[in-house]
């Protein structure tokens, strides 16, 4: 069987997300396995090279997984040829530039999400990627998780009949860094650096609910910081000036209401970091990253308010089990492996820079909503 690489360039996957989930269970998951299998019975194999400030880290990174190639001079890896696709991990207030950069060079574009700090610039990405004729995707993961992927396969099916609405529930408790390290970086604290939860969580919300529900025509979101001091990664004070929490409600073009809170400021109690409620006139279902349960209008209880006797009712135990019934991979790893056959055999890959747009105008409306504390409606992209 043939072989062929492919050059990429990785900038920024030194940072967690771009180090577990791009580098390690994406690229060097797809290397071990001998590559991406392609129509023409040839293996696709990933060539990475790392791009970053940090030349310490880049070379301890690469050290750690086989990979041959680092640099710290962007520029350079761009003029390379040899580089068909450029990938971008960088915290947000990066991105737009380097892309930009990326498409002058004429690469394939492939990023993390927001892709720009402002709807303005996340439009004029895509306009300039598809004015340049080169290929580009914005990673929607969350569209791959196992729990959500049997969500899609009970609407797909018309499970639930009419749509009614939807209840999402996601986050958890951050800790504030003085007596336990915080689990995320500091700067999603500090609005000037690009943080906040409406800016990090919004993006995924819109891809979530325009794929599996319907498209998002009008949004009403109240933005709140409820812890305002945290402790950095050196242990210093400081102030908190984005939102850590975020409750929206969005209306769908097919009058369905989508119900969103969004909090790092909160305990689980909850199956999972993230459940979604779909509730239809022929049943219902509960989703988390990996489960999904259903119940059925013939297996629906019929449930009467009594606070007088105990509740003669075990709801929890009244759903059933969404079978699997197929291997589930690392959701990140699957998109990886569809964008780069869109780039060489130009397989089908519909989420592209006008997409990511969407999620970067989705919580700019947000926070829009917030500060004028009204409904905003949310109009076309005009590609």
């Amino acid at each position: 069987m043939m072989t062929k690489n492919i050059g990429i360039i990785m900038n920024g996957v030194t940072g967690r997300m771009g180090t577990n989930q791009h580098l390690i269970r994406s690229i060097v998951a797809i290397r071990n396995e001998g590559g991406v299998n392609l129509a023409n019975g040839e293996k696709l194999l990933p060539d990475p090279i790392l791009v970053g400030r940090n030349e310490h880290k880049l070379r301890a990174l690469a050290e750690a997984h086989g990979i041959e190639r680092w640099s710290t001079d962007l520029d350079a890896c761009l003029q390379d040829e040899y580089n068909q696709i450029y990938f971008d991990s960088q915290t947000t207030v990066r991105r737009a530039e380097s892309i930009k950069q990326a498409i002058a060079a004429g690469k394939d574009i492939y990023c993390e999400k927001p892709t720009a700090t402002s709807f303005e610039e996340s439009v004029e990405l895509a306009k300039l990627a598809q004015e340049a004729g080169v290929k580009n995707g914005v990673v929607q993961d969350k569209l791959f998780l196992p729990g959500l992927l049997k969500l899609k396969r009970l609407v797909d099916a018309g499970f639930f009949g009419k749509l009614l609405s939807v209840r999402m529930e996601f986050g958890y408790w951050v800790f504030e860094g003085d007596w336990q390290e915080g689990q995320r970086p500091s700067w999603n604290y500090r609005k000037e650096d690009g943080g906040g939860i409406i800016v990090d969580m919004f993006a995924h919300w819109r891809y979530v609910i325009d794929n599996l529900f319907g498209e998002v025509r009008s949004v009403s979101c109240l933005g709140v910081t409820h812890i305002d001091e945290r402790f950095d990664e050196q242990g210093h004070a400081y102030q908190a000036t984005a939102d850590d929490a975020a409750y929206a409600t969005f209306e769908l073009d097919n009058g369905v209401i989508v119900q969103a809170n969004s909090s790092w400021a909160v305990r689980v109690n909850r199956d999972d970091l993230l459940t979604i409620q779909v509730d239809g006139t022929e049943g219902s279902a509960v989703a988390g990253l990996r489960d999904c349960k259903a119940q059925h209008r013939v297996n629906t209880p019929k449930a009467v308010w009594n606070p007088d006797i105990e509740n003669p009712h075990d709801f929890l135990a009244q759903w059933d089990d969404v079978p699997g019934n197929q291997v589930f991979d690392n959701g990140f790893k699957v998109q990886w492996e569809l964008f780069l056959k869109h780039v060489v055999e130009d397989a089908a890959f519909p989420w592209d820079l006008f997409e990511g747009a969407k999620g970067t105008q989705l919580s700019e409306l947000g926070l829009q909503s917030w500060a004028e504390r009204r409904w905003v409606d949310v109009p076309d992209i005009q590609a």
